[in-house]
């Protein structure tokens, strides 16, 4: 990939990669932590759907169920000089990053103790300190404030690249190539990704999308893209270690497709009668990412049942803990309604 961006650089042009690639295998300590990484997201996710059930979380909840794989291996590309930022089907994205799962979920139930003080909910929280910037409700309004970010990360030359994610069908929306012109212009340090979980808000890609091939949308701003399998934590690390550093080295902006797929509706409120429960099910028992990498552990001997069993229990006994510190949180005291409304100088 690197010699034939090189290539395309060198003739003014970008080009389009599409691969299938054949990942390397990572050490055993490395394999254990992306599975622990993609189950307590799936666990959380889990329970946060829970919790919407029982009328804890309000507003919409977007649940990542399916789509762990996307996430988890792009942050093992990252540095901790890099910046993310997502739409709002962003709690995966939240904990990967390093966010507190007892805060998150403070978050979603809408308690004081919550990243944004219990006043974002699931589309709208932000953690600085770990360079997390949303979470964002708007289709697509994030991917020109990650543009933003990129820009910052190349003005003060900081060595950090900034990750945009966006939807298959935010992919639609005029702002991405405002930002993608921009970006390319100015040689920006940015990693657009597409997770493309093929129906967008409930129409499937072949009807919203004159041209599926989403990671060449970047071409007429002369900006490279390449296709990953979103369901194969391990091709989205490696593909991702290779796009970041050609982001990263100076070579301006990047378009990552990665072809995953979501389990759950759209949001919590969507029956997702728009495909088959056989086409669901299908997906789980024969895609599903971490089912994929467990057998691909117990292939190399990494661990064995018992160990897996550990690992989900401790697992759930962190989604419970956080679930409990959500609840017995207090809810934000009325005045907070006046707070973070302005910043003074």
């Amino acid at each position: 990939m690197a010699s034939t961006a090189r290539a395309a650089k060198a003739a003014g042009k970008a080009t389009v990669e599409v691969v299938e690639p054949k990942p390397a295998v990572p050490p055993a300590e490395e394999l254990l932590k992306l599975y622990r990484e993609m189950l307590l997201i799936r666990r959380f996710e889990e329970k946060a759907g829970q919790l919407y059930g029982m009328g804890l979380i309000g507003g919409f909840c977007h649940l990542y169920i399916g789509q762990e794989a996307v996430a988890v291996g792009i942050q093992h590309a990252l540095s901790d000089k890099d910046s993310v930022i997502t739409g709002y089907r962003d709690h995966g994205h939240m904990l990967v990053c390093g966010m507190d799962p007892r805060r998150v979920m403070a978050e979603l139930t809408g308690r004081a103790t919550g990243y944004s003080k219990g006043k974002g909910g699931s589309m709208h929280m932000f953690a600085k300190e770990v360079r997390f910037y949303g979470g964002h409700g708007i289709v697509a309004a994030q991917v020109p404030l990650g543009t933003g970010i990129a820009f910052a990360h190349k003005y003060r030359k900081d060595g950090g690249i900034c990750v945009a994610y966006m939807g298959d069908g935010a992919v639609n929306q005029g702002q991405v190539y405002e930002s993608f012109n921009m970006a390319s212009l100015w040689k920006l340090p940015v990693l657009y990704v597409i997770e493309n979980n093929r129906y967008a808000m409930g129409t499937a890609a072949e009807r919203h999308a004159a041209s599926t091939a989403l990671y060449q949308r970047g071409l007429p701003y002369a900006i490279p893209g390449a296709q990953v399998d979103g369901m194969d934590v391990l091709a989205v690390r490696e593909k991702a270690m290779e796009v970041v550093r050609y982001v990263r080295e100076g070579n301006g902006p990047f378009v990552l497709e990665a072809l995953t797929y979501r389990y759950r509706g759209h949001s919590m409120s969507d029956p997702g009668k728009y495909r088959t429960k056989e086409e669901v099910q299908e997906m789980r028992e024969r895609r599903d990412p971490i089912d994929r990498l467990k057998a691909l552990m117990l292939e190399h001997g990494v661990a064995d049942e018992e160990r897996f069993k550990q690992i989900d229990k401790e697992i759930r006994d962190i989604v419970n803990d956080s679930a409990r510190f959500a609840q017995d949180s207090p809810e934000p005291d009325p005045a907070e309604l006046y707070t973070d409304v302005l910043i003074e100088r």
